[in-house]
């Protein structure tokens, strides 16, 4: 009995991708075109035609193989078949998975799918990260950055063309940035296009190239943006620019600028979320009688807090909407303040007397 998964040299807990890769893989070293072993490839087949199927595999780890048998010895194959070198004819059993095919045909004779002109011209995006102090949080403010990146040719304004000149069509694809080209394969000959290797795909150059740009259509600078950060904005949150990124090749649409804003951390203020948290500490006998206290906000000013006697260490009050505001425009978070109540370390002689009464009352 064969082996299939010794065959294709992968562990019987293989996944469905590592049975494809490893056939992929030994189809390309064994093919006959290729020069290998025509009875190792026609057992490579036969070993993935099982192992790909979900029903045959789970019969031929169950029983070691699939039921119906395999004429002629291999799955699916009548005898007398030669695969893609004699004749024959595919058995009843056969099903062969032509994306499969597909993609190794690719990978075994250099066939791609080439890209579309426009994203061959197409300039590169950009990440960069700013920081901003918490406060910027509260409106929406605008600021001003500096980058060097690939930006639209001054002479040419982007055509790649010395002012005056013409663009004249690529004779080899005759303006359609593609070629076409055959390719003849055990299976019969397949047709495909590719990119056009005259004009990288771009289907016309400059009959002039430009001067400044030697024809690529931009230039290496630095430029100031003036970018706009919205209120209510998070750590890490991340916002897209369109078309401020690099400039594409001779005209093509500029990339796309990604701002990672980071926030700095706040000497008072812990953000959490669209709330804002902090503690401030207070005296026994503010907790103990009760007492008002101004409390900062992060917009600079104070409020006023009251302090119902009683007040035990640790206890939390909300003030509601002087957080940060939300990111959709509307409503804000909340501020929660944390009272500690301190115990000193140090006393006069006067505050150990009346500490000492105290504790005599039950204190």
């Amino acid at each position: 009995m064969k082996d299939y998964y010794q065959i294709l040299g992968v562990p019987r807990g293989a996944s469905a991708e590592e049975i494809r890769k490893a056939y992929h893989k030994l189809a390309y070293k064994y093919h006959p075109d290729k020069g290998g072993d025509e009875k190792k490839f026609k057992e490579i087949n036969e070993a993935y035609q099982v192992l790909s199927d979900k029903n045959k595999r789970t019969q031929y780890d169950r029983f070691g193989r699939v039921s119906g048998g395999f004429p002629g010895g291999g799955p699916g194959f009548e005898p007398g078949f030669d695969f893609g070198f004699g004749k024959g004819r595919f058995g009843e059993d056969f099903e062969f998975d032509f994306g499969d095919i597909g993609e190794m045909i690719e990978e075994m004779f250099g066939f791609q799918t080439p890209k579309a002109a426009k994203d061959l011209k197409k300039g590169k995006d950009i990440e960069i990260e700013v920081e901003i102090p918490l406060e910027d949080t509260l409106k929406g403010k605008e600021k001003e950055i500096t980058l060097a990146k690939m930006i639209l040719c001054p002479r040419c304004q982007g055509k790649g063309a010395e002012p005056g000149s013409k663009i004249k069509e690529c004779f080899t694809c005759r303006g359609t940035g593609q070629v076409q080209q055959i390719k003849k394969t055990f299976l019969g000959s397949f047709t495909k296009y590719v990119t056009c290797p005259e004009c990288g795909g771009e289907g016309n150059s400059p009959e002039k190239p430009c001067n400044v740009c030697r024809g690529e259509g931009r230039v290496k600078d630095v430029e100031s943006i003036k970018i706009f950060i919205p209120t209510g904005i998070d750590n890490n949150q991340i916002i897209k620019f369109k078309h401020k990124g690099e400039a594409g090749k001779k005209g093509g649409e500029a990339g796309d600028l990604y701002v990672r804003v980071s926030i700095k951390s706040h000497p008072i203020f812990k953000r959490k979320g669209d709330d804002l948290y902090f503690s401030i500490p207070i005296n026994f006998s503010q907790a103990v009688l009760g007492d008002s206290i101004e409390i900062p906000t992060l917009e600079g000013k104070k409020i006023l807090l009251k302090i119902p006697a009683g007040t035990e260490s640790g206890k939390i009050f909300r003030i509601s909407k002087k957080g940060i505001p939300h990111f959709s425009g509307y409503g804000r978070g909340d501020l929660y303040i944390k009272l500690t109540v301190k115990t000193p370390k140090k006393l006069s002689q006067k505050q150990k007397e009346l500490l000492e009464r105290l504790r005599g009352e039950g204190l």
